[in-house]
Order: structure tokens, then sequence, then C-alpha cells
């Protein structure tokens, strides 16, 4: 019963480490050429223990035998000292080697493991990111991933070289002496039992300790990406408690863990040293009995167990890393076999116009089951600009979402030039759309390269002429490296309109066949509101335009205006036939008026 259920925990353990075999496949060569040189390292070490036993052996003769010639004696001395010093320089040498193909390989197979889980991070849906914190993704990216290189690099080089002498050195020994072997290596399958048994210990105490540290993670990048709501909150000592509540947590398990590893060295040197006792035991007691023609022989025994201690004391540390991995790469399956639920269905380029169509549209939120847009219809041609406008809640931001594609619809169809937007090219769609978000995003770089981030190849003339129509040139200037400023994180540096204007000014920049501008005026005063609305209606004249809103200044210009109320149509038309009709947009507009006014 217990060997069957070893054997499905080792194949379960091998299942989610098989993953990175085909990256074993991809560096074949680099790995081989690795095993032959950790083969030939070792057989270069395996040259010393008889030179030295024969050492020991030609002293005695010399001792032994009346009127021996000296000088006899130094030259075969110096002989073999230089036999064992140019082997063991030679061993050291293709040791060297070794541990740069293998190590090296286990580098490759890391960079291509980080760059295939970002990229599927990449095409990974939004709700995908609902569900799951940055800290742990973060988490699975970097300390997850290291984990498996040590497995992919010193776990496999250790394991060659350790099998390597286990094959060499055992058959040597109970070449010299069978009994003397025999019983010196008795301690070890004692050894293999309890490093089986704490492994087990191991594997379940790594896991946890992984967890934890994305937990850790995630509280690190909340709390340094809110540290604005923090210091305005003099939240500070709540904070500290809750950073040590979860500090005291981790030292609990990686005590735990720590705990069952400090088993491993105190139990290998204890074996190890009772190996050695014996083998100069039985080994004295044979020379006495003149079993073994030399002490050399037990010399040459020690020598050979000390090869041995190292191989024997790492494979506690290999297990425990193959534990550790598995653990991480279970973990990184876990991600990497998600299936994205957005796919691409149309690998072929597919030029974009402009012309946007719903039909019947309908979308519900998987994680809150609440429906934003509901039997939704309207048709926007190329050139056109639509308003949308509606209260908090409205679903007027799930329809620029949809539009993208973060989403896919639950009902209808969407269309763009009279095609299924899933028949298109996905990329193509994307790239032909400008989003300006509600919630400007900027990166921690430089302002130019922000605004530049829609068109990586755009020249400086060209960042600016954006910036100026966003309205936010003349704040730019005023800093002391203008467009070499960098951000702070999200662009902190920067104020709310700041923000807005710059992410504005980028979407200009990348000239899209559609532009889609989700309340992105609503941190920017009326006049300097007024002004991008003119350099707007400029440059979207042959562009399809769709606007969020909740200021009907922002709308009114529009071809179209549609007012959402619980994701349907409550009103459509211009702006001139709404104000005129008794509904939520006359409404608005009353009040905006008047507030303007006061």
């Amino acid at each position: 019963m217990s060997i069957c259920q070893n054997n499905l925990s080792f194949r379960i353990f091998m299942k989610e480490l098989k993953y990175i075999n085909k990256y074993f496949k991809k560096y074949k060569v680099k790995l081989l050429i690795g095993v032959i040189i950790t083969i030939i390292a070792r057989i270069f070490s395996l040259v010393m223990p008889p030179y030295v036993s024969k050492s020991i052996a030609a002293v005695e003769d010399f001792l032994s035998t009346p009127g021996a010639d000296k000088a006899a004696l130094q030259s075969t001395l110096l002989t073999y000292i230089l036999i064992i010093v140019g082997s063991t320089l030679l061993s050291a040498f293709f040791t060297f080697l070794m541990r740069q193909t293998i190590i090296n390989v286990s580098r490759y197979i890391e960079f291509d493991l980080k760059n295939e889980i970002f990229r599927h991070y990449e095409k990974l849906s939004l709700n995908f990111y609902k569900k799951n914190r940055t800290g742990d993704l973060m988490n699975r990216i970097s300390e997850d991933v290291n984990q498996v290189r040590m497995y992919a690099g010193p776990a496999v080089m250790y394991s060659i070289q350790t099998l390597t002498l286990f094959v060499c050195v055992v058959p040597i020994m109970f070449y010299k002496s069978p009994s003397m072997a025999f019983y010196s290596l008795i301690p070890l399958p004692f050894l293999s039992y309890l490093i089986y048994r704490i492994s087990k210990v191991i594997h379940k105490r790594s896991t946890v300790v992984q967890q934890y540290l994305s937990t850790l993670s995630t509280f690190s990048q909340e709390t340094f990406s809110g540290i604005f709501v923090i210091k305005a909150y003099n939240i500070e000592p709540r904070i500290n408690r809750e950073t040590e509540v979860i500090a005291e947590d981790g030292r609990r398990k990686s005590m735990s863990l720590a705990r069952v590893d400090a088993w491993f060295m105190p139990l290998m040197t204890l074996l190890i040293g009772i190996s050695s006792t014996i083998a100069i035991y039985v080994g004295g007691n044979q020379y006495i009995k003149g079993e073994i023609e030399t002490v050399g022989i037990i010399a040459e025994f020690i020598i050979y167990i000390t090869m041995l201690t190292w191989p024997v004391v790492i494979v506690g540390w290999l297990t425990s890393t193959v534990q550790r991995a598995e653990a991480s790469q279970k973990r990184i399956n876990e991600f990497l076999n998600t299936v994205p639920q957005i796919q691409n269905h149309n690998p072929e380029p597919t030029p974009i116009g402009g012309k946007i169509e719903f039909r019947n549209v309908s979308f519900t939120y998987e994680d809150t089951n609440i429906t934003a847009i509901n039997k939704l219809s309207f048709t926007l041609n190329r050139g056109e600009t639509l308003a949308i406008i509606g209260k908090t809640g409205s679903g007027k931001s799930t329809v620029l979402d949809l539009i993208g594609r973060l989403y896919d619809v639950s009902e209808g169809e969407i269309l763009i030039d009279d095609v299924p937007l899933k028949q298109l090219n996905l990329y193509d769609v994307r790239k032909a759309l400008g989003t300006v978000p509600q919630e400007a995003f900027l990166f921690s770089d430089s302002i130019k390269n922000n605004i530049r981030f829609g068109k990586a190849d755009a020249t400086d003339q060209e960042v600016i002429d954006a910036a100026k129509r966003a309205e936010v040139h003349k704040n730019i200037v005023k800093f002391t490296k203008k467009y070499d400023t960098v951000l702070g994180e999200r662009g902190i540096t920067l104020s709310g309109g700041q923000k807005q204007r710059v992410s504005i000014a980028r979407a200009l920049l990348k000239d899209p066949e559609i532009f889609l501008f989700d309340d992105c005026l609503s941190a920017v005063d009326t006049e300097t509101e007024e002004k991008i609305l003119k350099h707007l209606n400029k440059v979207s004249k042959e562009k399809t335009t769709i606007i969020v809103s909740h200021r009907i200044s922002s709308a009114r210009n529009a071809d179209k205006i549609i007012v959402l109320e619980d994701g349907s149509i409550a009103q459509q038309g211009t702006h001139n036939q709404l104000i005129n009709t008794e509904g939520q947009y006359k409404d608005l507009y009353l009040t905006q008026l008047s507030e303007k006014e006061m």
C-alpha cells in the first residue's frame, strides 16, 4: 500500500514539473554537453584516491625495506603528487565548465518561463485580474519562477554529479574491499529513508510559505500604492499593526519550514561520520589480519566516503529544492492553464474603417452578476461623434469596454464596418482604438514616453503637438526637466486634470480610427474643457468618436446623443432635440446651467 502511494505521489509530482520539459528539449544540446563535462570532471576527481593509497604504500615499503633507495621514494612520491595535483586541477577546470553550461541553461529557462508567463498574463481577460491580486501575480513570476530555476539548474547539475559519483565510486569500493564497502555504506539506506520522510513535510510547508509570500507581496503592493490615502487618514499605526500580524504569520511559517530543513545537515554529518568510523574499524581489523596489503586502502576508503559526503548531503538539498520547485510550478501552472476568455478568432490582418453598430447587445458582469447593458442598439457611421450620457452605473463605460473587446457580449452582437466584432482580428481592432479611460493610468517614466506610449516612433515635435492639443503643454514646460520629467508611480507627480490631459495627448498622438473618451475631462475646468473639445472636433472630423460624460458641455456638439438608464436607451437625439424634450437630459442640462450661472 505504501509503495503504491509513493508511486502515485511521484507521478503527481512529475506531472507538475513536466511542464518545463519543453525547455529541456530546447536546450538539449547544451545540457548534453554539460552532462558529458560533468562525467569527465568526476572521472578526473577519481584519479586522486588510488594515488594517495599508492603514496602511503610506497612509504610503508620504504620503511619496511632495509637499505631502500630514498631518492627513488622521493621520485615516486613526486610523480604521484604531480598526478594528484594535475587530476585535481583538471577536475576543477571541468567543474567550472559544468557550471557554465548547466547553470546557464537554467538562466535561459528562467528567462523563457518569465516571458511565457508575462505574455499569458497579457492575454488574460479583465475578469481574471478582478479575481487575482497584483501581489500574487508578481510573486508567481518572480519567487515561484526562481524556485523552478533552482530545479532546472543546480538541482539537475548536482543530480548528474551525484549519480556519476555513486556509479563510479561504489563499484570501486566493492572492488577494493567488499566487506569494508558493505559495512561503511550501511548508513546510506537509513539516510535515504529519513530524507523521504522529511521531504514530504518540506513539500507541504514550502507550499504554505509560497502562499504566504503572495499574501505579503499583495499587502505591500496595495500599501505602497495607497500610501496617499494611508497618510491622509492617519492610519499608519493600524497599518503597522497589520504588518506585524502578517510578518508574525510569515515568521511562524518560515520557522516551521526551517526547523525541518535544519534536520538535514546534522543527520547527514552524523551518518557520514558513522560511515567513516566503520571504514576505519573494519579496515583496521582487515589490515591486522593481513586481508588488505596496506593502510593506504583505509585512507583511500575515507577519501571515497568523503567524496560521497557531498552527494549524500546534496540529496537532502535536492529533495527540498525539487519539492519547492514542484509547489511553485503547480502555482504557475494554475495560471498558465487558465484559458483567456477573449480569443482572437481571426489571425489575418483586418483593416478597420470605423463604423460601429450595436444590435440588441446585453452584458452581465460575471463576478457581480449585474446586467450593465440591456438590449442596447445604435449605429454610428465613420466620422460621426456619439455622446453617451447617464447616471453612475448606467452602463456608459461598459459600452466602451465592449467595443475594445475587454469583455465579450452576453447576448446580441457588435459589428464594426458591418462585420461581427469577433470575426475581426482582435489586435487590429485594438490598434484602431484611441482609448482615454476615466482613471488615467500613467507609468513611472518620463512625460514624453508616457505620451509616446501609443506611438513609440513619434518624434519630439509630434509629442509636443499632441500635448498642445490636449492643453497640457503649458503645464509641462513649467517643470524643471519639462518633457523629460520622470513621473512617480501611477503619475502621482501630476494633478488629476494633468493626468487626464496627458492621457488625452497619448490618444491624439496615436491618431487612431476610433476615439473612445470615457469621462476623461471630469477633472478639468470648463474653460480648458472647451479648448480641448475644439481641438478634438478638428482632429476627429474623419474619425469615429464616442464621448462618455456626465457634462452636457462635452456632449452638446456630438452628432448623436444617447441617454442610458439601467443599460438601456432612455433618450436619444441631438442636443437641440433633447433640451426641448422632457426627460433626464433636459433636467441635467438645466441643473448644470444653473450651477454655471451661480
